[in-house]
Parts: structure tokens; C-alpha cells; sequence
């Protein structure tokens, strides 16, 4: 079995054999043809978890086109700026998802999304739901209708290691998102050999990595990592505690899963449920745990150890990212020393390095930002259309070293610890936020002047979304304003980006140049009001006791 397929509804499932796969993929390759879909061509697929998104990213891969797969929770407004981005002449879509007995409106955003994008002349259809959705003729097809109309044999497209596999969008500090583009070979041999070694696959495996495709983590380690070492890998389409708080639980048992791979803010989340809904599965046939997304803190790493993996799973703490198509830095199963909280140690052949920010490199146990000083297979080759900001972005700030964004520090035993973004980028639940993307969304309310947006500690999500917010002179803050500034917010980004906590500022502390001081503002978010450090650079010291006097009415 290739795909082991999970629905929302726990009724629903379906397992794919590779011979099946084979055939599927052949077929949405072949009708993707027939729309005139070619080698190099960009394709848009905006999907839910189901079977089709592996299999369209497959189809793309096979025939040579560009898939770039955007979330499905994301907003019309996102989707159109990737479409747009990267040139896509045909998305993917199905006319609803499911997420928690929810219908999700996919088809209605794209509708919204392709209102801008004149140069989109077919969007496939799968029918998923079968809700009711608007139709345009001589643009829309049914994926059933179409695929019931050609072969599944379609021949491979001949590719050179460096041609480009996909386009996946990550958050930008500077707002506007980035297309990490990755390529053909390097990025699958470091799927495949990372998953082969860090999950410790063997055949027969059940692997189930619980991610959503519209992430590198759902790309790497559903789709190519496990498939191309001939694995079972399995796709879950809903949400950790629906029906009830122990579905994932439940989902292992069904599946008798030996591989489970979540991110810290699921951990977090199941853990505020207590032990209970675990102890109701007996998760006997799990023998790897895994994290992803965002350093795990090590309370949640010991209830994940001792509740669920009842201490004889051993836990890979990944670190990695959008931009390095892989795992970089993680125990060896079975090899690895752990402590929980820890990334540990780099994978084979990655060279890791910690920088002050004159540009020195730190020896011994220290803390500074992370770079990789040599390059790796799965390393993304350019920001699709943008190059010259991808050398801005991750080689100008240490030259010849690719500048990973995060903070880290290295303890005695060379085991590295990483502390989060150094940028003005936030971890939500895994999800990377560009801060600039959320002060754009505030700013477009006619009543605000200003917003400046920071990460604050988050007990499940990791980090959460803390607004500050200045309005135009003769507007009045109240909650009707805060509820509207989240739906603008949601509407814009999705509702992964909807801020925690609004707070209205008179002002914001600003250096003489007129630069925004985050750091002040990061403290104040997470009450850290004792030391907010050197603020004789500020234009005006009297806004930060404003905002500190504010902060104890929020």
C-alpha cells in the first residue's frame, strides 16, 4: 500500500496501492496534458488532505510542470498572490474540504481568487463533498469527467537533477511572500535518504506523518520522502481532536502506525485534554515519535515520551526548514543521546555554525544565530522570479554561508538548542507568519494609522499573534473595531494568522530613523516589564510608558 488515507469523518478511508498510484497518477498527468500543461509550465494546486493532492503533485512531477501547492486554509487574497507570483495557467481544486465537520469553501476562494488572475484558463474540479459550487464554462472541468477520458499509461518526462520540481511559498519578513524553489534530484535524494535514516524505515512500516501538503513538512515527509523509499505513508485530512480528543490515538490503532511525526503545538493541545483520551488506545504498534515545526519545550517532549510513547519510543526533534527541502539538524534513532527540548546533532554531511552578529564565528558552547556553512542536496536553488533576494535573504548577511534566520544556542556535549526566528517572522502553531504580512492586513482599515505585530509565548500555539494598533486621530477603539480588525486579518492571510491579543497604541517606540523597536515591543507582549533594555535611541521614551500603562489594561 502507498497511501493509507484517513478522512475527517473517522468512517471515510481508502488505501492506495502503488500499482493504483501508478495508474492515478498517470491519468491526472494525461488530463493535465489535455490543458495544455507542459514541461516547465507553473501549476496552482489548492486542495484538501485528500488522495488527489499527492497524486496532482505526482502529476506535475511526472510530465514535468511546477506544482506549487498552496494551503487550504489559506485566504483568497494569499492564493491569488502565489497565482499571480508564480504565473500558474491552471489550478487544482476540489469544491469543498472537511476540517473538524466543517466544510471549508475551497472552490468559492479560488472563484474569489481568479477574479484577478485573467491569464488562468482551466481549473480542474474534484469533487470531494459534493457541495454546491458556481461553475464557469470554458474554464471549469470535472476531474472525474475529464480523467474517465484518457489512459492511465503517461511517459515520464525526461529532467536534469537541477530542473525545478515545485515552487512553495514561505513567509517573508518583508511581507511579501517568498517561492522557495527546489529542484529535481537534489531534493529527492535528500527526502529519501533523510526519512530512510531519521524515521528509521524499514519495510512494512506504517508511517504517518500528520502534517497538511500545503507545508514542506506534508511535501517531504507524506509525499516524496516516504513514497520514494516505497513506504506506507498515511494522509489525514482532519484535526487532532475531532470527534473527541483522542482521534489520533484512535487513527494509530486503526492503522497500527509504527512512525508518528506532529508538531508541538498538536502535543501542546492533546496534552491540555489530560492523559485520559490517551489511555483509551493502546498505541501498542508505535515505535518512533517525531516533532516538527518549532522547538518543542520540554514539558510537552516528557508527556510525549512518558503518556503516549509510554518511554520506549525514542523522539526526533527536527529542526529544518521551507528552504532546506529537509531534515538538518536530529537525533539518530536508537543512536542519539537525547534530552528533551534538544534538536541534538546534525544530520550526515550538514555542517551547522553558530554567528555573533559582527559576523564571528562562535566556538564551543555559545548562542548565536544558525547558519550551514556547506551546501547540502535539498538546499532550494532561488525565490522563483527573485533571485537576486534570495542572496539578500540567506548569503549577504554571512557571505558563503547560507543564513538560516534562527537563533540557537550549543551546549557542552555540540548539541544544539534552537531559540526561535531572529526576524520579524512568527511560529503559529508551525505556521510561519511574516509580521509585515499582518501590520499589511491592520493597515488597510481606514481607521488605522499604524500596527506593528510580534510574537509573544503562546501555551499551545508556540508563539501568538500580538497586535499593536495606533488609530487615526478621532477614531474610537472598542471591541467592535477589534472584531472587525480580526475579520480583515482572517480575510487576508487566513484564520492561522488572527491575532491573539489587540492592544490600542497611542504610539510606538521608534529609533530617530523611524525604525519600529521590536525588541521593546516583544518584551512588553510577554510581560517581561523589568528589563526592557537601552531606550535612549527612542525618539520619544514617554510612548513605551504608555504601552506598558495600556499593557496592564489588555
Amino acid at each position: 500500500v502507498a497511501i493509507l488515507w484517513e478522512g475527517d469523518d473517522p468512517a471515510h478511508q481508502e488505501a492506495i496501492t502503488y500499482r493504483q498510484l501508478y495508474e492515478r497518477v498517470g491519468r491526472f498527468a494525461n488530463v493535465l496534458k489535455a490543458h495544455g500543461v507542459a514541461k516547465g509550465d507553473r501549476v496552482c494546486i489548492y486542495l484538501p488532505m485528500i488522495p488527489e493532492a499527492a497524486v496532482a503533485m505526482l502529476a506535475c512531477a511526472r510530465i514535468g510542470a511546477v506544482h506549487s501547492v498552496v494551503f487550504g486554509g489559506f485566504s483568497p487574497e494569499s492564493l491569488k498572490e502565489r497565482i499571480l507570483d508564480s504565473d500558474c495557467r491552471v489550478v487544482i481544486t476540489a469544491d469543498e474540504g472537511l476540517r473538524g465537520g466543517h466544510t471549508v469553501a475551497l472552490k468559492t476562494h479560488a472563484d474569489e481568487a481568479l477574479e484577478s488572475c485573467p491569464q488562468v484558463r482551466s481549473v480542474v474540479v474534484v469533487r470531494h463533498t459534493g457541495g454546491k459550487i458556481a461553475w464557469h464554462e470554458g474554464r471549469d472541468v470535472w476531474y472525474h469527467e475529464a480523467a474517465a477520458g484518457v489512459p492511465s499509461e503517461c511517459a515520464p518526462e525526461e529532467m536534469d537533477a537541477e530542473d525545478p520540481l515545485f515552487i512553495l511559498y514561505t513567509s517573508g519578513s518583508t511581507g511579501k511572500p517568498k517561492g522557495a524553489l527546489h529542484t529535481t534530484g537534489g531534493y529527492l535524494l535528500y527526502a529519501a535518504i533523510t526519512h530512510y535514516y531519521i524515521f528509521d524505515y524499514h519495510d512494512g512500516d506504517i508511517y504517518w506523518c500528520t502534517a497538511d501538503v500545503g507545508w514542506v513538512t506534508g511535501h517531504t515527509y507524506i509525499v516524496y520522502g516516504p513514497l520514494a523509499n516505497g513506504a506506507t505513508t498515511l494522509m489525514f485530512e482532519g484535526v487532532p481532536t475531532y470527534p473527541t480528543p483522542a482521534r489520533f490515538w484512535e487513527v494509530v490503532d486503526k492503522h497500527r502506525v509504527n512512525t508518528f511525526y506532529t508538531a508541538p503545538t498538536a502535543i501542546r493541545a492533546l496534552m491540555r485534554e489530560g492523559d485520559a483520551p490517551v489511555k483509551t488506545t493502546s498505541r501498542a504498534s508505535l515505535r518512533l515519535l517525531g516533532s516538527v515545526g518549532e522547538p518543542i519545550n520540554p514539558e510537552a517532549w516528557e508527556w510525549y515520551y512518558h503518556v503516549v510513547g509510554e518511554a520506549r519510543c525514542p523522539i526526533v526533534d527536527t529542526w529544518w526548514q521551507t528552504e532546506t527541502g529537509g531534515i538538518l539538524i536530529t537525533p539518530l534513532p536508537g543512536c542519539t543521546p537525547l534530552k528533551p527540548g534538544s534538536a541534538t546533532r546534525p544530520f550526515f554531511g550538514i555542517r551547522p555554525a553558530l554567528m555573533d552578529a559582527a559576523g564571528n564565528e562562535l566556538e564551543g558552547p555559545a548562542a548565536g544565530n544558525l547558519v550551514i556553512t556547506f551546501p547540502w542536496p535539498g538546499q532550494m536553488r532561488t525565490i522563483y522570479g527573485d533571485h537576486q533576494r534570495f542572496l539578500d535573504t540567506y548569503f549577504r548577511q554571512y557571505p558563503g554561508h547560507y543564513f538560516s534566520g534562527d537563533g540557537a544556542r550549543r551546549d557542552a556535549d555540540g548539541y544544539y538548542w534552537i531559540t526561535g526566528r531572529v526576524d520579524d517572522v512568527i511560529n503559529v502553531s508551525g505556521h510561519r507568519l511574516g509580521t509585515a504580512e499582518v501590520e499589511s492586513a491592520l493597515v488597510l482599515h481606514e481607521q488605522v494609522a499604524e500596527a506593528a505585530v510580534v510574537g509573544f509565548p503562546h501555551e499551545i500555539k508556540g508563539q501568538g499573534i500580538y497586535a499593536y494598533v495606533t488609530l487615526i486621530k478621532g477614531a474610537e477603539p472598542g471591541e467592535a473595531l477589534r472584531r472587525e480588525l480580526i475579520e480583515l486579518v482572517r480575510k487576508e492571510i487566513g484564520p492561522i494568522a488572527t491575532p491573539d491579543v489587540i492592544q490600542w497604541a497611542p504610539g510606538l517606540p521608534k529609533t530617530r530613523s523611524g525604525k519600529i523597536m521590536r525588541r521593546i515591543l516583544r518584551k512588553i507582549a510577554a510581560g517581561e516589564v523589568e528589563d526592557l533594555g537601552d531606550i535612549s535611541t527612542l525618539a520619544d521614551p514617554a510612548v513605551v510608558d504608555e504601552l506598558l500603562a495600556a499593557r496592564a489594561k489588555t
